[in-house]
């Protein structure tokens, strides 16, 4: 599975590594932890990590992001990682390799990188990067441990999603075996100031309902600006508000920004992901999202999604 991964990683004296733009728990994890399983294996090589904001992940580690010019990248290989599609890839130099290869674990929708490693039976990219660690039996530092552990504990809603499985367990056990302190991680994940916890309140109370029982939220770009936070804030950081409601198995949560609609799709059991692929996103079977043009498109969507449920098809 990693045997054509780990001989180009042993070819290259130079690894830069990527992931999605507006990352997440899994993006971040899964890349801070991947560079310091390298730079502890490969002490002689130059590894670096590059993209957007991290955001609220940078308790994940030190050094998180490296500042490189593009000569760097001649003869370099660079890693991809928890990206579906390149449209997806923060710091499009990635193509200026000589080399690439991509870690993922969403639904294959195309090849895009030399090398590549998709498996959608992986609860986390990070979880993936975990077992590559654990079955060629790499050493592993505390502080790449902790960075995987919590891409693990994020794409998989706290052990607690369908896609967490009896060897999510055994890699977790695996990261564990380090010292990193798990308090740390849930503190800084789950505790939020009071303003957040407000705005999530109001998210709530904003929540609507089809005659199908899908629940929704629509953000205009007017609104949006009056609450000073990014549209990830907005558009991933709420669209769960509307998890666990009794009787609604499909959420989605559209957010205007100054040229497009930001879209996260979720559900329980029905396959939302072909909804987002016939608007241009994707991601996994209950949980995707999409980039629309406009809030026609938006509701046109919400339609869809209404008629999957009515149609009954559970996966």
């Amino acid at each position: 599975m990693f045997k054509n991964l780990l001989k180009q990683i042993k070819e290259h004296d130079t690894i830069i590594i990527h992931r999605h733009y507006n990352p997440d728990g899994d993006a971040m994890g899964s890349q801070t932890g991947l560079k310091n399983l390298l730079k502890e294996n490969f002490p002689e090589k130059n590894i670096y990590a590059v993209g957007d904001d991290p955001g609220r992940y940078t308790f994940i580690g030190p050094d998180i992001l490296d500042q490189i010019d593009d000569s760097v990248y001649q003869n370099a290989l660079a890693i991809i990682l928890d990206s579906a599609t390149p449209q997806l890839i923060s710091d499009d130099r990635y193509k200026l390799a000589k080399t690439t290869a991509r870690i993922d674990h969403h639904m294959f929708v195309a090849k895009f990188c030399d090398e590549e490693v998709v498996d959608t039976s992986f609860e986390s990219c990070a979880g993936l990067v975990a077992y590559f660690a654990m079955v060629e039996n790499l050493k592993l530092s505390p502080v790449s441990a902790k960075a995987l552990f919590t891409g693990m504990v994020t794409d998989s809603g706290r052990f607690r999603y369908d896609s967490t499985n009896a060897r999510t367990f055994k890699v977790a056990s695996f990261l564990m075996e380090q010292e990193f302190t798990t308090a740390d991680i849930y503190q800084n994940l789950y505790c939020d100031d009071l303003k957040m916890v407000m705005l999530r309140a109001k998210f709530t109370l904003k929540a609507k309902f089809t005659d199908q029982n899908v629940g929704y939220i629509y953000t205009d770009y007017e609104e949006f600006k009056t609450y000073g936070v990014s549209a990830f804030t907005i558009s991933r950081g709420m669209v769960n508000v509307m998890a666990e409601i009794k009787g609604v198995d499909v959420w989605v949560n559209f957010t205007e920004t100054e040229d497009s609609v930001l879209c996260e799709l979720r559900s329980t059991k029905y396959n939302i992901n072909q909804i987002a692929v016939k608007y241009g996103g994707g991601g996994h079977l209950l949980a995707s999202g999409a980039t629309l043009k406009n809030k026609v498109q938006a509701y046109n969507l919400l339609e869809d999604l209404n008629l999957l449920v009515q149609r009954g098809e559970t996966i």
